[in-house]
Order: structure tokens, then C-alpha cells, then sequence
């Protein structure tokens, strides 16, 4: 089969699956794995799809907004990663909540799925999301965090609790096994947020794991997948594996050569 055909035969495999791993290329394709990357390095050359470190996502379709980039509080590559990974998430006509975090603002930069409705208590992700056209924004009301541009406080959390969304997008100031962790403010939010939504995306860099801040706001029976720019150790592999939690981490080159 020629390259060109089983990459076809990829993209068909993510329009029903949304998702593919380098196993099921191997195994539907009888190839080896580093056929398997090749085809999946070329996709994404494309933009036909985002890899993660053991397969790949389809993306929501990409639009073109101009000048919304401008306006964007600078984050880290890392966070950027894990941002681009999470939107890839997001599928035509979701209800999404978005949190007040730089990572899940990244998330917001890359959000591109049509007649998505977005719920949000930043600032910063509303003014990024107004850019684009097809999604719909509803921006809590409560007390404004001046330095950090967002909203909390009780009107933030009763008004919370009247939607349900298909899928809630957290960051955190602390990953530990057990739970998650942040100022109390932020986390008396984060926490209705993860209640409100079918699905719970924790969106934690490397440097979060281990630590611990003043309010755990949150134990792991909520989360159902936790995106990060590195892999975590085995103990903690092992954790998340018991709790049924999903970990996605970007590709990249690094990776690749670990793999070969």
C-alpha cells in the first residue's frame, strides 16, 4: 500500500474515531512504527492533524481570525502545546467552559470548532474568543482579580451552577495524588466549573506536579483526562491509570527519537 493511501485511510480511521494510535496504524496497516510516524509527521505537515506522543487527534476545522493574536498575554511554549492539544478537543457545536488560567488561555487562542459556546470567568479568553465568529461567549459576572483579569467570588458560582457543558477546561497551581490545587478563590470556581461538565480537562506543565498550593479544590474521581507537556513519572503513571485518567502530552522530536 502506498503511502499516500494509508494516510487516506488514517484520516477516515479519525472522521469516525476522532483519534488513532500508533499501535492501530501498525496493527490495521501491518507496518512498523516508524512507518507509522512518518505518516502521521506528514499529516500533521499538513495540518490535517495535532500528535500526541503515542498517536494523534483530529482537529476542530481551522478558520482564519485576524489581529486577536495581538492582544494575547504571552505564555510559554509548553503551556502553548498543551493549549493546541486541548482546542483539538473541542468538537462543532460544544458547550465548553474555560477557566481562568495562562494554559487554558492558550486553549482559547487555538479554539477553532464551529458553533462552540464557550462559558468563561477570563477576562483575557473572552477578549481573545470575541475574534472569532462562529463561537458563542458567555462572560461571568462577579468580582474582578484587577492583576489577573478575572472573575469570582459567590455571583460567579450560583450563576455556574444553571449550565451544563459537554466539557470543562481547568488549570491548577498544584498536581499531587491528592488532588489539585490552587489559591481559594480561584478554586472554589475551578471546582462548580469540573461539577457542571461531562467531561473534566486538567491543563498542568510539568512544573505544577509535585507541589501543592493553600486550596485543594478538587480530588481525581472529577478528572477524566489531564493534558501536560511532559510525561509523568511511572508512580504517578501508575496513579492516574487506577483512577481512570487519560493522559494526553504533545509530540515532539524529543519524544520521537525516545520511541525509535
Amino acid at each position: 500500500m502506498y503511502q499516500e493511501e494509508r494516510m487516506q485511510l488514517i484520516m477516515d480511521h479519525l472522521a469516525n474515531a476522532g483519534r488513532i494510535s500508533i499501535e492501530e496504524i501498525c496493527q490495521q496497516f501491518d507496518v512498523s512504527r516508524d512507518t507509522a510516524r512518518r505518516d502521521l509527521i506528514k499529516l500533521e505537515e499538513q495540518d490535517l492533524i495535532v500528535r500526541t506522543r503515542g498517536g494523534a487527534l483530529l482537529p476542530s476545522p481551522i478558520q482564519e481570525f485576524k489581529n486577536y493574536k495581538d492582544r494575547l498575554v504571552t505564555v510559554s511554549e509548553e503551556k502553548k502545546k498543551i493549549g493546541k492539544l486541548a482546542a483539538a478537543l473541542v468538537r462543532k457545536g460544544d458547550r465548553i467552559i474555560l477557566d481562568s488560567s495562562t494554559t487554558v488561555q492558550a486553549c482559547a487562542e487555538f479554539l477553532h470548532a464551529e458553533n462552540c459556546t464557550v462559558i468563561t470567568n477570563s477576562i483575557n479568553s473572552a477578549d481573545l474568543l470575541s475574534e472569532k465568529e462562529s463561537v458563542d461567549i458567555r462572560l461571568l459576572g462577579g468580582i474582578l482579580h484587577k492583576e489577573h483579569r478575572y472573575v469570582y467570588g459567590a455571583s460567579v458560582i450560583e450563576t455556574l451552577s444553571h449550565y451544563y457543558v459537554e466539557k470543562a477546561f481547568i488549570g491548577v497551581g498544584g498536581v499531587t495524588t491528592d488532588g489539585l490545587s490552587a489559591n481559594d478563590e480561584e478554586g472554589k470556581v475551578k471546582r462548580k466549573m469540573m461539577e457542571q461538565a461531562e467531561m473534566v480537562i486538567v491543563l498542568a506543565d510539568h512544573s505544577k506536579f509535585g507541589r501543592n498550593y493553600f486550596y485543594r479544590f478538587a480530588d481525581w474521581s472529577l478528572v477524566d483526562v489531564i493534558i501536560t507537556d511532559q510525561l509523568p513519572s511511572t508512580s504517578m503513571m501508575d496513579f492516574f491509570e487506577q483512577h481512570q485518567v487519560e493522559v494526553l502530552v504533545p509530540d515532539s522530536s524529543e519524544e520521537q527519537e525516545e520511541l525509535s
